[in-house]
């Protein structure tokens, strides 16, 4: 029986595979619309035809991968399940230890390491096809180290939350679910309080921008949105990869305005001004606060359901997977697998949310810098940068685009350009 329904998951994602093959490179046009030839909108216009080629080769294998990856996690938990093995490590931290914080520790280090051993190989594919389309720029040794960072941070993270949710599930047997979400929403908050200067310099080197006068331009944007910043930042991601990114990140006493160095190297002063206009437009529109609230309500909803779909299944199947009940941390995968779900099938909502609020900071850099020429360079330039699409498949756009196409963004601000004309 066991067997069956594993082979039945095996076949299932391969066919998934398939089905998204054939969607991604058959069954899709991603030309522009006949009315935008010619256009800014047209990236035969800003693309040479290497460029043109390579960015549809990147985006229909980069989106394969992004399809296949969520459901290979779903099948790494179902499958540790399935075959006994969370149970086995429940065992193995029972036999070192009594005391359950520790049980809990040892039973994530075991997991955490299965997880890593399994998905090396599509991280590994990942990176490779970033550094053969010249995005990545990153030496493997460097990147192991990332790997092996994320690791250690995902882990201490994960012990602090598992332990807070099993010891809330042993507390309240019913309302575990509503203690973990009520406890959630400060964790939430301090972490984005403590990111920008605990986590992140780990990864990459953060110093003050070194063009002073850009820096002055900048803060004088900050200061007209009321941004509590002293200083721009320049993180050194050269080294990393090619792509372009500014952010504003934090939240109070601990907001930075940041800038890779790519895009210092690759863009005017202007496109510059263009794009931390737009990252402060989010801070203007209270994008931050409303994420918030966002995930309060959304967070309050999973956990919910998460609570009555694990219990029903550790009911119907708890004693094949040898997990005695849902308190036992050996049912931790059938937590993350219908977490994971979950966040999959209400991406389409929270990306929608999340591309009108990008609109709407195109809106306020356009109103605030007044150059539409600098926004409609930047859009091109970004898209010649990351190998993107000017207008990708509606899968993609929906579960993937957490902003608009380059499409939608470089006509939003030809018809601004027409509306103040």
């Amino acid at each position: 029986m066991v067997r069956k329904w594993a082979l039945r998951a095996v076949i299932a994602y391969f066919l998934f595979g398939i089905a998204m093959y054939v969607y991604l490179f058959f069954l899709t046009d991603t030309s522009i619309p006949h009315m935008y030839k010619g256009t800014s909108i047209d990236p035969a216009t800003f693309l040479n035809s290497r460029e043109l080629m390579l960015s549809e080769e990147y985006s229909k294998i980069w989106n394969l991968m992004f399809f296949l990856a969520e459901p290979y996690q779903w099948l790494f938990y179902y499958l540790i399940l399935l075959f006994g093995i969370s149970a086995m490590f429940e065992r193995w931290a029972g036999k070192t230890t009594k005391w359950f914080p520790l049980q809990t520790i040892i039973y994530l280090f075991w997991l955490s390491l299965a997880s890593f051993v399994a998905t090396f190989p599509f991280a590994y594919t990942s990176y490779l096809f970033s550094r053969t389309y010249n995005i990545s720029t990153q030496y493997f040794s460097s990147w192991m180290k990332d790997q092996f960072l994320d690791f250690w941070i995902s882990y201490a993270t994960m012990c602090v939350v598992i332990l807070v949710i099993y010891s809330m599930m042993k507390k309240f047997k019913k309302k575990w679910w509503l203690a973990v979400w009520v406890l959630s929403i400060p964790f939430s908050i301090f972490m984005m309080f403590i990111r920008p200067v605990v986590i992140d310099p780990l990864y990459n080197d953060f110093y003050p921008l070194k063009d002073k006068q850009l820096e002055m331009k900048i803060l004088s944007l900050a200061d007209e949105a009321d941004i509590p910043a002293e200083h721009v930042y320049e993180v050194d991601m050269s080294k990393k990869t090619n792509a372009l990114n500014a952010y504003v990140t934090g939240v109070g006493s601990n907001s930075r305005i940041v800038l890779w160095d790519t895009t210092l190297e690759r863009l005017d002063d202007e496109e510059v001004l263009f794009i931390m206009a737009h990252e402060m437009g989010h801070y203007v529109e209270k994008h931050i606060y409303k994420g918030i609230a966002g995930y309060i309500m959304l967070s309050f909803v999973g956990l919910w359901l998460t609570a009555k779909l694990m219990e029903l299944w550790i009911q119907k199947r708890g004693t094949v997977w040898k997990v005695n009940s849902i308190i036992s941390i050996s049912s931790l995968p059938a937590f993350l697998l219908i977490t994971s779900i979950l966040l999959f099938a209400v991406s389409p909502l929270t990306n929608w949310v999340s591309r009108y609020q990008e609109m709407r900071a195109d809106r306020y850099a356009l109103e605030t810098t007044e150059d539409r020429d600098a926004a409609v360079r930047t859009f091109q330039d970004l898209t010649r940068a990351g190998l993107s699409e000017v207008n990708p498949p509606y899968l993609v756009k929906i579960f993937r685009y957490g902003h608009p196409t380059m499409l939608e963004r470089i006509k939003m601000a030809d018809e601004f350009e027409r509306e103040s004309d």
